[in-house]
């Protein structure tokens, strides 16, 4: 069972790092990525190119004696630039969940493959002076393609517009506004983001970010993150991230991933 947790994973690390010997290419275009935090890139993949952005989390809530915690073992993305202003993307998860009563683990764990998120990102401006770049993104998540312990009735979907500022040569601003539903619920959450990134180096970056979602019949959820990057290569990005929840929900966040453009 292990070993098909991480196939899916496994073979797209070998992918991405069996590619890394090439030499650095100046003609690569600026990698621009959709992870780690929450809040999505305004900017889509250039036309022809394939982007793989792949991780894994760990997250814990516990209340009253009772804990979660939630293991995604494999969290990717595969984002192909179609045309110059639009591109096609593909997620799917693979997560585990174990929880704890009064000290004691349940022996029934939650395990298998999430919905396929299936969507489309579009540029719809470039940035000019204070008018920011805006992006478009829609996603389905279709309920035949997850396991019996993830799998909805219904067909989920989200979409947002996702903006984004230069403050600087090393920072910028950038923000999600949306809404999605799903799991088997009519009910609309609507969602927000912002974040800030700071350029350290040519290499390293930071970032700190505050995202939430307001659903329709029940509390609002508002949590923060906060993460590094390191760009390996041009085409190879690595990343860690740490956060919680203002609310109830999430006492801790843990991530880590890579994020690779093949060239065409």
């Amino acid at each position: 069972m292990m070993n098909k947790k991480y196939l899916l994973s496994g073979l797209l690390l070998c992918a991405i790092f069996s590619l890394t010997a090439q030499e650095q290419d100046s003609s690569i275009p600026e990698l621009i990525t959709d992870r780690p935090d929450a809040t999505e890139a305004a900017s889509v993949v250039p036309k022809g190119y394939l982007q793989i952005e792949t991780g894994g989390f760990y997250t814990t809530y516990e209340e009253n004696g009772w804990e979660e915690e939630v293991f995604g073992y494999n969290t990717t993305l595969l984002r192909y630039g179609l045309l110059s202003r639009l591109e096609l993307r593909l997620g799917w998860n693979f997560e585990e969940v174990r929880t704890t009563v009064n000290g004691v683990e349940l022996p029934d764990v939650q395990s298998g493959l999430s919905p396929l998120l299936a969507g489309v990102k579009i540029a719809v401006t470039e940035e000019q002076g204070p008018l920011p770049e805006i992006g478009f993104i829609g996603h389905l998540f279709l309920p035949f393609s997850a396991s019996s312990d993830y799998r909805p009735e219904t067909t989920g979907a989200d979409f947002r517009f996702s903006l984004a500022h230069t403050l600087s040569e090393r920072s910028s601003l950038g923000y999600n506004i949306g809404a999605q539903w799903g799991n088997d619920s009519s009910e609309i959450a609507y969602i927000y983001t912002l974040a800030y990134g700071y350029a350290i180096t040519n290499r390293f970056g930071f970032y700190a970010e505050v995202y939430g979602n307001f659903p329709e019949d029940n509390k609002a959820q508002h949590l923060w993150d906060a993460g590094i990057t390191y760009l390996l290569l041009n085409n190879l990005q690595l990343d860690a991230t740490v956060g919680t929840s203002f609310t109830e929900g999430q006492d801790l966040l843990l991530s880590a991933g890579a994020s690779y453009r093949i060239p065409n």
